[in-house]
């Protein structure tokens, strides 16, 4: 059985002025999230700056996502390193912080070898019992995990279950189910591909649309699941440029400012992430306006 299915958010973390962690606001964003049907919680990923997370920020942060939702929705905790032990501890504390799922990404930078990845990915699995997603994004690891070395992780490792693909191949990601033969579930990585996603047997979305647009983004699934793929799909056609404005500078500067601009006061991003450019502003403030989303 699957962890989710539908729209997951990979939430933001919200900081205050002085950029450390605004839990108040984290809790209000998550009881919205809940509110509009968003399927599952995704913390700490990429889009919540876990990289610019101190371990014990980031283990905090996990530990609260999990204590507000209290168990309605999934929260599936984000513990990827590019260091295998740190991986390996930062899962077993999610775990123990009450977790539903890890979301574990590639190693970046080191650009492990197939070898090396199903290595990595046994050795964080055997750690723990909880469920695993994968995530491969080859564009920001620079390591990309192929159809093939996923599918052998998924049918020899029990509790490797998932595989969130940002790679942006379509291709690869039929030679992945082809290969999986269901003992994977797959997950779009990118918000303009959930429908060729689930057209190929996908399980849902893990997606920085649905920060800004939780109820439309579970309803582009939802519509598909219940058979109205046409209607699934003009939903995702109508998106697309929201996503292309949300995409116009690295994730996830232009969502924060999206927040930010809904009235959210999700509150900066960490350095390296530097404040959006001002034409960029305008033109994610038109693209939301357009797509009917209330701004303050």
């Amino acid at each position: 059985m699957a962890i989710f299915t539908g729209a997951g958010v990979a939430l933001i973390t919200p900081f205050k002025d002085n950029k450390e962690v605004n839990y108040d606001k984290l809790a209000q964003i998550l009881e919205d999230q809940i509110a509009n049907k968003t399927d599952s919680i995704i913390i700490c990923g990429t889009t919540g700056e876990a990289s610019t997370l101190t371990h014990e920020e980031h283990l905090d942060v996990i530990r609260y996502a999990v204590k507000v939702v209290n168990k309605r929705i999934p929260v599936i905790a984000g513990t990827g390193s590019n260091c295998t032990d740190t991986a390996v501890y930062l899962s077993q504390e999610a775990e123990k912080a009450g977790a539903d799922g890890l979301l574990v990404v590639t190693p970046y930078y080191n650009k492990a070898t197939q070898k090396g990845l199903i290595e990595h990915f046994t050795l964080i699995a055997d750690s723990v019992k909880l469920p695993i997603i994968m995530y491969n994004v080859p564009s920001r690891t620079g390591c990309n995990i192929q159809p093939a070395t996923a599918a052998y992780l998924g049918k020899n490792v029990e509790n490797i279950v998932g595989i969130k693909e940002a790679s942006g191949d379509i291709s690869q990601v039929a030679m992945l189910q082809h290969l999986a033969a269901g003992c994977l579930d797959v997950y779009s990585g990118n918000d303009d591909q959930i429908i060729p996603l689930l057209s190929l047997g996908g399980k849902g979305v893990i997606s920085v649309l649905s920060n800004v647009a939780p109820r439309q983004t579970h309803e582009i699934c939802q519509k598909f699941f219940d058979g109205d793929v046409a209607g699934a799909a003009q939903m995702q056609l109508d998106a697309i440029p929201l996503i292309s404005a949300l995409f116009c500078e690295v994730n996830p500067i232009p969502v924060k400012e999206a927040m930010n601009l809904m009235g959210w006061e999700a509150g900066p991003t960490r350095r390296p992430l530097s404040p959006m450019e001002p034409q960029n502003v305008e033109k994610l403030r038109k693209a939301m306006e357009e797509y009917g989303i209330a701004l303050k």
